[in-house]
């Protein structure tokens, strides 16, 4: 349920407002805009009378929301949420994008590929320092020592840095990371995402490999529940049936569905999403031009040999030019 306040309404009348709702056992989720103020309720709501709330002298209109995820809901929250990354954001006039190896490897293979790609245009680093693989047997990432090197890229190119979490356990090692990914394996580990949500760090959480959009807006409602508002979404593609020419199926309809359910930032992952460079640079365009608010692509320096995904990661010349391909083509 939200409650749109009248114009002119005053910050006393508003906490008056807010110490009554939450006396009813509920919480609130305020949303102070250019024009318009809106006093989202959330819990058990069917113990507010309607029309007591919308009889008050303060409330222009009193509406109930559908739909399960709330904090998430645009209707809470008409305004585009702005996630700030140090000196720059995701989902404002700076389209982000976010570049890097798969998996960190060494100290210097991440400190050069922070300063070509930052040479290129990116505005973050990404990189694996714990890595979710199908086998055992794979290479799991440098764990501490990768984040180690992430850290020591940051402070020679300057780049925020991105890296996935596996496990809460681990977050005293995510004290210096910039923006905590949550992968697609890890979308529905709810008590993860709780945990995040304790935290105030930016969230990158990726689409799970089968989830419906609901779902992953679900997700982020786990998180936006724990008090965490800093999320930025992550389109990285969903499993089909034709696995022979593309890993996954990239669903950039997800993309214009999203800005009008959610205030929260959108992204895209083109190279998880098609396993091959080669498709990376036309997903990236039709990205920017559907509107997305930025990108995560993998850069390696040699990707033939990789240690993790080299088929899908593009060589530093490569995302340069990816880089001018979609400059053109971005939505303001």
């Amino acid at each position: 349920m939200i409650a749109v306040l009248k114009n002119g309404t005053s910050q006393k009348q508003i906490d008056s407002l807010i110490n009554w709702i939450e006396s009813q056992g509920l919480s609130v989720h305020l949303s102070a805009g250019e024009y318009q103020t809106i006093v989202g309720l959330i819990g058990d709501t069917t113990k507010i009378d309607e029309d007591l709330l919308r009889s008050l002298d303060i409330v222009e209109t009193v509406k109930r929301i559908s739909e399960p995820f709330k904090s998430a809901n645009r209707k809470f929250h008409p305004d585009n949420t702005v996630v700030k990354v140090e000196d720059t954001s995701v989902g404002g006039n700076i389209f982000a994008v976010m570049a890097g190896p798969c998996s960190v490897e060494s100290r210097q293979q991440v400190v050069e590929i922070a300063k070509a790609v930052k040479a290129a245009g990116a505005t973050m680093l990404r990189g694996g320092a714990f890595k979710p693989r199908t086998s055992p047997y794979d290479f799991q990432g440098l764990k501490a020592e990768g984040i180690e090197y992430l850290l020591e890229a940051k402070k020679v190119t300057g780049l925020p840095i991105v890296t996935e979490i596996m496990n809460a356990a681990h977050l005293p090692m995510f004290e210096e990371v910039d923006v905590i990914q949550v992968g697609a394996r890890n979308m529905q580990n709810f008590e993860l995402l709780k945990e995040l949500g304790r935290t105030k760090k930016p969230i990158l959480l990726k689409r799970g490999l089968s989830s419906t959009i609901k779902e992953w807006l679900m997700s982020a409602e786990y998180i936006m529940a724990g008090g965490n508002e800093n999320i930025i979404l992550c389109e990285r593609g969903i499993r089909s049936f034709d696995s022979q020419y593309t890993r996954n199926v990239l669903d950039l309809s997800a993309i214009p569905v999203l800005h009008e359910l959610t205030h929260l930032p959108v992204i895209v992952d083109p190279s998880h999403a098609t396993g091959a460079s080669r498709l990376v640079k036309p997903m990236a365009m039709a990205a920017a031009a559907c509107g997305a608010d930025g990108l995560m692509i993998e850069v390696h320096n040699n990707p033939k040999a990789a240690l993790c995904d080299g088929p899908q990661s593009l060589t530093p010349e490569q995302f340069a030019d990816v880089m001018g391909a979609v400059k053109p083509l971005i939505l303001k």
